[in-house]
């Protein structure tokens, strides 16, 4: 039996294809389209899925799409209802467009299906609650047998919080908060606060943090969110604009912190790093608060994670070391996007009573398969299309490949990697890489402004061999999808020295300095991908190589992208990439490019290019 999956029309649009149970293949639309967040019906998407198991649509069985538009609707209306006659101009612009596009997205969706079968039958198509897609995508591919299962988010049709229990085949949401009362919109608040853009800019909210002091967290809590012991909440919705405005924020808003919205183009300054610090603060406490009152009310060992939230992997991290559930995981595309994979298994095992079988295989513990669901091309493709796109290559076995990229890393370059399936999901996780040496001072500092064009602050992850995370790090157990965050090691930290501190200068964005510098984060934590020779066999001897070249068996891993493009699908947009921005190598399959090879009419200018996202 095949499933496709569709999240659609709101941000991050993806399907998935599944296969009596097992997910198959999975992508972000705008992995294809090259548009950040595309929000767009996902045809790329879904002809990608297809294509990878040699179907048609009409070889589907069902159709999944993420969410209810009618019960989102719904929400919407009664808003506004509620609150008139505020919000009459957001109503204004709101209404048209659900009339329009919105209200009918069963039809749309025939419409846009058909486009892949004329003779599409409609009755394959299925809606699953938005909150039920996030919490499917959590517990269906983990591997509990029973878990607790805790969604986070901004809002689906109107929850924005609920919990559910697992077990076997079954799923069921027992509790829910509603909108307007809303963990994720919170966050997203203070994100838009200050100054970044919501729905893609809280992350850095997060790396910005640990600069700060959570001063105003205390303000928060009195003011904006009343926190209750069992970790349930209500905002106080008159600092808020977001239910029926065009702002997050509003003046009291504003007053209360006594400071202005932040404009994207000012400078940081120490107060908005004490927002981060504070807003965080406060989300970590929230979300210990809801498992605890979690892990108590249901006596599970085990709970999974899903929801924008969930990518939060500060407070992940908090939660795993609370240790009132002994194992935590974490759906890795926890976003919308990872509704596609949801919808998909809620419709196999509660729709069609499929049976459940939770991987057990060693090493791929669970049923995302490493999230590397993407394309991949093999070595005649990507020799073909690297050299139609004019890129200059010398073609290795796989061991020089190796030798030559470890050698390169261990020489300071920053090496473009790109291997394999391209993962599902916002993370790269070692198939469209960029990678440097993280016992290097300056490679932080290099890849931010040189290579990835952004700001300066933000903290790199280390990817680490599974077998030698202890060793390193304040952590003993599988973190693959870069979605926990732990201390480095005590013994690995050090004082700054000199030659850092004629680098970087004497200040508080860079006192932090460990053994791993590069990946150090100004409060000594990371955001860590431990690497599995069973799910990414290519890299984990990368990584075992480089630990034979230099003691360390870890990498600095960040996204294979310049700010404001998605992460590379195909081995031109890996081309294209590796010309706009100053890396020094790049390695696709076991075609190895140098920099200093290429024809420079090829070069293209991505330094300013994009504004800040």
């Amino acid at each position: 039996m095949r499933i496709l999956g569709i999240s659609a029309f709101y941000h991050d649009s993806a399907a998935a294809l599944i296969e009596d149970g097992r997910i198959v293949a999975a992508a972000q639309e705008e992995r294809f389209t090259r548009k950040k967040h595309d929000a767009s019906f996902p045809r790329h998407a879904i002809g990608y899925c297809l294509e990878a198991v040699s179907a048609k649509l009409s070889d589907i069985d069902h159709i999944a799409f993420y969410d209810k538009p009618f019960l989102k609707f719904e929400r919407l209306l009664e808003t506004y209802i509620a609150l008139a006659p505020k919000g009459f101009r957001s109503f204004q612009m709101a209404i048209p467009l659900w009339l329009r596009e919105k209200l009918f997205q069963k039809s749309l969706l025939r419409k846009k299906l058909a486009e892949f079968d004329e003779e599409f039958a409609s009755e394959k198509l299925l809606f699953a609650e938005h909150h039920l897609s996030h919490a499917a995508s959590a517990f269906y591919p983990s591997p509990y047998e029973k878990a607790a299962v805790l969604t986070m988010d901004g809002v689906g049709e109107w929850a924005t919080t609920s919990a559910a229990m697992g077990e076997g085949s079954r799923l069921e949401i027992f509790q829910e908060i509603h909108f307007p009362h809303s963990l994720g919109l919170l966050y997203s608040a203070l994100t838009y606060y200050t100054g970044f853009k919501v729905n893609s800019g809280e992350y850095k909210v997060m790396g910005l943090a640990p600069y700060g002091e959570p001063r105003y967290a205390k303000l928060i809590l009195e003011h904006l969110v009343d926190l209750k012991p069992d970790g349930s909440f209500r905002l106080d919705m008159s600092y808020f604009d977001y239910c029926t405005g065009l702002t997050m924020t509003n003046e009291r808003f504003a007053k209360l912190f006594g400071a202005p919205v932040r404009s994207p183009d000012q400078l940081l300054t120490p107060f908005h790093m004490d927002i981060a610090a504070s807003i965080q603060a406060v989300l970590d406490e929230a979300v210990l608060r809801l498992t605890r009152s979690l892990a108590s009310r249901t006596g599970a060992r085990n709970l999974c994670l899903a929801g924008g939230v969930a990518l939060n992997c500060v407070a992940n991290g908090k939660v795993l070391r609370d240790g009132k559930f002994e194992n935590i995981w974490i759906q890795p595309a926890a976003g919308d996007a990872g509704g596609a994979v949801g919808a998909a298994l809620a419709a196999f095992h509660q729709f069609k009573g499929g049976p459940r079988r939770v991987a057990t295989t060693d090493g791929a513990t669970d049923g995302m398969s490493g999230a590397f669901l993407g394309p991949e091309f093999s070595q005649g493709e990507i020799e073909q299309r690297l050299a139609a796109a004019g890129g200059r290559f010398s073609v290795l076995n796989e061991a020089d490949m190796i030798g030559t990229t470890a050698k390169a890393l261990t020489d300071q370059l920053a090496v473009g990697w790109f291997q394999g399936r391209m993962e599902f999901g916002p993370r790269s996780l070692g198939a469209r890489s960029i990678l440097g040496d993280p016992r290097s001072p300056a490679m932080q500092k290099n890849l931010n402004l040189k290579v990835k064009y952004r700001e300066s602050f933000r903290p790199f992850a280390p990817a680490v061999l599974r077998e030698d995370v202890a060793e390193w790090f304040d952590l003993d157990s599988d973190s693959p999808y870069m979605l926990i965050v732990a201390d480095v090691r005590a013994d690995k930290r050090r004082a700054m020295s000199a030659e850092e501190q004629a680098l970087f200068g004497i200040d508080k964005l860079n006192v932090a300095r460990s053994d791993i510098a590069a990946v150090t984060h100004v409060d000594y934590s990371a955001r860590i991908q431990t690497v599995n020779a069973e799910t990414n066999p290519r890299f984990h001897r990368l990584l075992t190589e480089f630990k034979a070249l230099t003691g360390c068996p870890v990498l600095v891993n960040t996204s294979f992208n310049v700010r404001g493009e998605p992460i590379v699908c195909s081995p031109e947009d890996a081309f294209r990439c590796f010309m706009g921005n100053e890396l020094d190598l790049l390695v696709v399959g076991n075609c190895v490019l140098q920099k200093s090879e290429q024809n420079p009419a090829l070069k293209q200018d991505y330094s300013s290019a994009f504004e800040l996202d």
